[in-house]
């Protein structure tokens, strides 16, 4: 049977270039890019794409039918520092729509379900350094209490009904192609539009505020990998956790001065600070590289030179 893949949240952060990667992969008319509204203009223009209601159950199945969808990427989520502006909504979209898909799957309509979680299940009584695969989960926030609810509704699932339900605990998520989404780790964004823009950045984090981050060719590289191994090999039905760097604004704006000397950074902490501090500094992720193979190609010195070059050609194209 034809992988059919159904992407949920398709022109958010992640979504857009995880659409990007999937029609590279499986054809253009394969992946069904989906999103409550039309956001970026690849995503429509480039194959299938589904204007849906992630949290209307009848809406998403209804395109899964339509489809023959084997395969569902849900990424549809309001993030960290979003959702502490709207708690309950941010907690109908994150849920309702992980339900709307493990239903789908238990019935025998879905395949194979991704579903991301993220360093947010974490929280201020978790190991900060090397955090453990399995350990204390206490999360402060209302997107880490969502996530962690999740992950153990996909091992539920998995265990009482066989859905083949997989999941990563995405870090920080660095990427030049879409703007920062609302989320704690956004910093890490933003500094390198202000360092070609301004020269300048204040921070709204502390200076040595380390954080777990990956770049985004890192991420979706994780996501497909997962996906395509073997069932056998995915033996852990929560969500693994995966890193790549950790560093803090400090370090960053470090890395930034060599290509762009005069750039100088300021720090005036926000609501974002006490997230931040509540969430692990580095993650052991020896779990997802023992078992399905999981090995990240960019550090911090290619991913600043990447994030420069990629954002001075863009923020030229735009002028």
């Amino acid at each position: 049977m034809n992988t059919k893949i159904l992407i949920i949240g398709a022109c958010g952060q992640i979504g857009s270039e995880l659409t990007a990667k999937l029609r590279e992969i499986y054809g253009l008319n394969n992946v069904i890019a989906s999103d409550i509204r039309k956001g970026e203009q690849k995503v429509f223009e480039t194959g299938p794409f589904e204007q849906i209601d992630a949290m209307d159950f009848n809406q998403v199945a209804s395109v899964i039918e339509k489809y023959q969808v084997t395969d569902v990427y849900l990424m549809a989520a309001l993030l960290s520092a979003t959702a502490e502006k709207n708690p309950a909504f941010a907690w109908d979209l994150n849920m309702n729509s992980l339900f709307h898909v493990l239903n789908l799957a238990k019935e025998g309509k879905i395949k194979k379900i991704f579903w991301p979680s993220s360093i947010a299940v974490f929280g201020p009584t978790t190991p900060r350094i090397d955090t453990p695969q399995f350990t204390v989960m206490e999360p402060s926030t209302v997107y880490g209490i969502s996530k962690q609810a999740g992950e153990r509704w996909c091992e539920y699932y998995f265990n009482k009904f066989g859905v083949d339900v997989r999941s990563i605990r995405y870090p920080g998520l660095i990427s030049w192609t879409t703007a920062p989404g609302g989320g704690t780790t956004d910093y890490a964004v933003d500094i390198y539009y202000k360092a070609i823009e301004d020269k300048k950045y204040t921070c709204f984090l502390s200076e040595n505020t380390a954080l777990p981050m990956m770049y985004m060719d890192d991420a979706i590289k994780a996501t497909v990998a997962i996906m395509q191994a073997p069932a056998e090999q995915i033996k852990i039905r929560s969500s693994y956790n995966l890193s790549a760097l950790s560093f803090t604004p400090a370090e960053i704006a470090t890395s930034i001065k060599t290509h762009i000397p005069e750039f100088t950074i300021a720090y005036d902490p926000d609501f974002r600070q006490a997230i931040a501090d509540s969430w692990p500094a580095s993650i052991d992720d020896s779990r997802a590289r023992e078992d399905w193979g999981w090995k990240n190609d960019f550090d911090m010195e290619k991913m600043t030179e990447t994030m420069l070059t990629n954002l001075t050609a863009k923020l030229q194209v735009n002028k």
